[in-house]
Order: C-alpha cells, then sequence, then structure tokens
C-alpha cells in the first residue's frame, strides 16, 4: 500500500471519528433544543438547531473573538522563538519566520491529518534552513515532550482546585482493567525479544535506518541541555501555556450565557478543551465539543448552550484561524525564502 493512499485511508479514518462525535452530540443537542423550544411555544419548523447556532455565531461579541486570535497568535510567537533555541545548539540558528510560519503550516495539516503536522513542521524547515530532518523532528519531540508535561500540570492544578467536580465526572469510569495488565506484559516481552536479538537486527537494512533516525532524533534531543538562557526557554513555556488559557477564559465573554463565568471555571474548560483537541480526530472536532459541554454542564451552563459556546471558540480558533493562517503560511514560505540561504552557525556565536 502506498505512502498516498496510507494517508488517504487514515483521514478518511480520523475525520470519520470527528464527525460521528460531532455528529452524535448535536443530534442529542438538537433533540433537547426542539422539545424544549415547542414547549415554550415554537414550531417544528422554527425550532431548528442549526438555526440557533448560527444566530448565537453571529450575535458573539465580535472584541473578544478578535483578543482571543492575538492571545493564539502570542503562544504561536512563544512557541516559534522557544524552538528556535532547541535548534541553535544544532549548529545553525533559523530564522524566527520560517519557525513561526512553519509552526503555522503543522497546525493546519493537523486539521486534515491528526498528528501529521508536526512532520509536515519539521519538514518544511529543513528544507528551508537545510538541516537534516531527523535532527529537526528531535528537537519538534521535544517541543511536544514539554507539552506533555505542561498539560499535566494544568491539568493537575485543575484537579486540585476542582477535585470534586472533576471527579464526579470521571469517578465512575476509573476502575482496574486486567485487560491493560496483560496488554503491559506483553509490551515488556516484546522489548524483552527485541533486546536479546539486537546483535542480528543490526544486519537488516530497516533496522538500520530506523537506527539512524533514533541518532538523529537523540541529537535534537540533546539540544535540550544546550540551551544558552534556560530560564528564556522555561518563560516561553509558560507563555505558551498562559495564552491558553486566557485564549479560552476571553472567549466566555463573547456569549452572554458564558458571560458570568469564572478564571476557575475557565481554567477546568480549558483543560477539557485541550485534552479534546489532543485525542485524534481533525482539531479536535467531536471531542472537544463533547468535553466543553461537559464541563460547562458543571457550572450551570445548559447543555444547548455549552454546544454553541464550544462550536463558536472552535470556528473561531480550530477552523478560521488555523485555516486562514495556514494558507497564508503555504503562500508566504515560498516567497520569504526566495533568495534565502541559510548559513552555519555556531551555538556559542
Amino acid at each position: 500500500m502506498n505512502s498516498t493512499l496510507k494517508n488517504l485511508l487514515k483521514f478518511v479514518l480520523f475525520l470519520g471519528i470527528g464527525v460521528t462525535i460531532l455528529y452524535v452530540v448535536y443530534q442529542k443537542n438538537s433533540a433537547t433544543y426542539l422539545a424544549d423550544c415547542v414547549s415554550k411555544g415554537g414550531t417544528a419548523d422554527s425550532c431548528i438547531f442549526w438555526k440557533k447556532l448560527l444566530s448565537d455565531f453571529k450575535t458573539a461579541k465580535f472584541q473578544w473573538l478578535v483578543l482571543a486570535i492575538l492571545l493564539f497568535t502570542i503562544s504561536n510567537v512563544s512557541r516559534a522563538i522557544r524552538w528556535k533555541m532547541l535548534l541553535t545548539p544544532l549548529g545553525k540558528t533559523p530564522r524566527f519566520i520560517n519557525s513561526f510560519l512553519t509552526i503555522i503550516l503543522g497546525y493546519f495539516a493537523n486539521l486534515g491529518l491528526p498528528r501529521s503536522g508536526e512532520f509536515v513542521r519539521a519538514g518544511t524547515l529543513a528544507k528551508y534552513e537545510d538541516i537534516p530532518f531527523e535532527k529537526v523532528m528531535g528537537t519538534v519531540v521535544v517541543d511536544r515532550i514539554f507539552d506533555v508535561v505542561s498539560i499535566l500540570i494544568v491539568t493537575g492544578i485543575a484537579l486540585i482546585v476542582e477535585f470534586d467536580k472533576i471527579w464526579d465526572f470521571f469517578g465512575p469510569y476509573l476502575s482496574f482493567n486486567k485487560n491493560l495488565l496483560i496488554v503491559g506484559i506483553v509490551l515488556l516481552g516484546l522489548l524483552g525479544l527485541l533486546f536479546v536479538f539486537r546483535q542480528k537486527l543490526t544486519q537488516v537494512s530497516l533496522f538500520k535506518k530506523v537506527e539512524n533516525l533514533i541518532k538523529g532524533f537523540g541529537e535534537g534531543l540533546s539540544s535540550v541541555s544546550k540551551i544558552d538562557k534556560p530560564w528564556w526557554f522555561l518563560f516561553h513555556s509558560v507563555n505558551i501555556w498562559l495564552m491558553y488559557f486566557f485564549m479560552t477564559y476571553v472567549i466566555f465573554f463573547s456569549f452572554e450565557p458564558t458571560e458570568h463565568l469564572s478564571p476557575v471555571v475557565g481554567l477546568v474548560s480549558f483543560v477539557f478543551g485541550a485534552w479534546g483537541i489532543v485525542i485524534p480526530s481533525p482539531g479536535g472536532m467531536g471531542t472537544y465539543h463533547f468535553l466543553t459541554q461537559t464541563v460547562l454542564g458543571f457550572y450551570g451552563v445548559s447543555d444547548i448552550n455549552a454546544f454553541s459556546f464550544a462550536n463558536i471558540s472552535f470556528v473561531t480558533i480550530q477552523l478560521f484561524t488555523n485555516i486562514l493562517t495556514g494558507i497564508l503560511a503555504l503562500i508566504l514560505l515560498p516567497i520569504v525564502n526566495r533568495t534565502y540561504q541559510p548559513e552555519a552557525k555556531l551555538a556559542n556565536d
């Protein structure tokens, strides 16, 4: 099976997951809205859920959505600066514009095929900055490791602040599963076999390619220990997620049913929404809507209004911003690099 067909099948699969979840959540809310609207004197023809969603989006306060886009952009500026700091120890200092635009291009790619954005981002920067792909990919892995640590930290903060409400939702689903233990034992067994037969495997060409790729990753990963200004790196790491939080919170003010909610609710909503985007569906389609609707329900927002809020936020950031800026990145990258010739630069220069 060639790579194009594989990618097409992956796209269809992930899109199908997102659309299915979104459809189920939409249909449930549509039925609730119809029943509620008819009970208040409306007719079946006038109580159409998608028209309510469209109306909510049209009446959203535009200035708060613009501010959310600005905060999202600031987070990407910090991400681009942080990424440059990881790349510099490799012997080259990429231009900020290339780091920034390839990050945006990565978000755009993730809308089509989740997790593909990391490869698109690394491959595009490697091309324009003349750095081996595997080394750039190693720094992207580091970037994502810091994201994993960051989301775990903010999740921990949310748990400390609002443990009871979050436990009420997850508690019934958290139980020991012996199947997970079996899977863990099997994985350990496979790793053991790999260790025992590693000498024979090194003679296989495919294994050699994997080994070289891992070495390249290792060099990229090692760049984190050579960062010149670790506190500046930490500042941008914190700022990325701080901007994400504020981005979620200010969108509350754009929609009347959520404008009264506190920063604590903003934090919990942000955490749930972030996990919804992590789940592999295009841009978090469906998963983001479900989890955001769920968490807002903790705080008295009706499912219908919570779904509207999730829709406003998703369309503003994941669709409008990422599609528009992604297309701009595709156009601008060849232009800004038309005459650019990357030069090697020592990390201590």
